[in-house]
């Protein structure tokens, strides 16, 4: 996919409350093959909740050992949220912990990963900013690994949407996001877990091929989407979205007619 441009943005972006998808969401990023169609607000720093995790994997992902084994933390262990209770001292593999924390948005194997990575959790927070500065994510600031609301935590539907095709570049993030389900377990084989994909267009709408969800009680339900129809791919963010799966399965439909408007001769 094509980079993004704050003046592509620009050129593309409604007035709130105006355009073909309006309603959608506080704001949002729709594009067709890497090029901006219809955008709002997209430059708005707004809390990402689990979309934060995107970054997270891309980072484990720059150093990525799959049968790894990572030792469960007490911190991690006493994780919030959302969770697979996975408990101190126990261990699991690498790719484990990649797969809750990405469909299923698991905080503690989130955090595992993250404190196995980053030499602590602090030390992965810097590196996230570090990435972010790096591909020019100039609205984003993290404060943790997991997306939890924290004063000075937020993204942008536009930032968010760089991060995402940085994050799809790598193939094991883009397998992992299109899985519907997967089951994992401790390295010991006492404890398992039958994890089932969070984002519910996949299965749902028959293009979706990923990426993500996510809700915190700041920053409301959002969610990454991607689809590909007939050659074509689209990626939608949208951020503090009112009815974000009916509301994404018809904007991506919608995106993929104007594609094929905008093919006819």
């Amino acid at each position: 996919m094509a980079g993004l441009s704050a003046s592509a943005f620009a050129a593309t972006a409604d007035a709130p409350g105006s355009g073909p998808l309006a309603g959608l969401a506080q704001a949002y990023v729709a594009r067709i093959d890497g090029k901006t169609v219809w955008s709002q607000r997209a430059t708005q720093k707004l809390a990402p909740a689990s979309l934060t995790k995107v970054m997270t994997a891309l980072l484990v992902l720059q150093a990525y050992e799959p049968r790894k084994l990572v030792t469960v933390s007490a911190g991690a262990a006493a994780a919030t949220g959302t969770r697979l209770g996975i408990k101190a001292g126990e261990r699991y593999a690498q790719e484990d912990l990649l797969l809750a924390t990405l469909l299923v948005s698991a905080n503690d194997a989130c955090r595992a990963l993250a404190e196995a990575h980053g030499g602590g959790l602090r030390q992965f927070v810097a590196r996230m900013n570090r990435r972010a500065g790096e591909l020019k994510l100039t609205r984003t600031r993290f404060e943790n690994p997991c997306g939890h609301d924290a004063p000075g935590h937020h993204s942008t539907a536009q930032d968010l949407a760089l991060l995402t095709e940085a994050a799809l570049a790598d193939p094991v993030f883009a397998q992992i996001v299109q899985r519907l389900d997967a089951r994992i377990a401790s390295v010991d084989g006492t404890r398992r877990f039958e994890l089932r994909n969070g984002n519910a267009l996949m299965g749902r709408h028959p293009d979706a091929i990923g990426v993500k969800s996510g809700y915190t009680p700041k920053a409301g339900k959002c969610l990454i989407a991607l689809a590909e129809r007939g050659g074509v791919r689209v990626l939608l963010v949208l951020l503090h979205a009112p009815d974000r799966w009916s509301g994404a399965h018809a904007a991506l439909d919608r995106a993929f007619e104007h594609a094929a408007r905008s093919r006819r001769p």
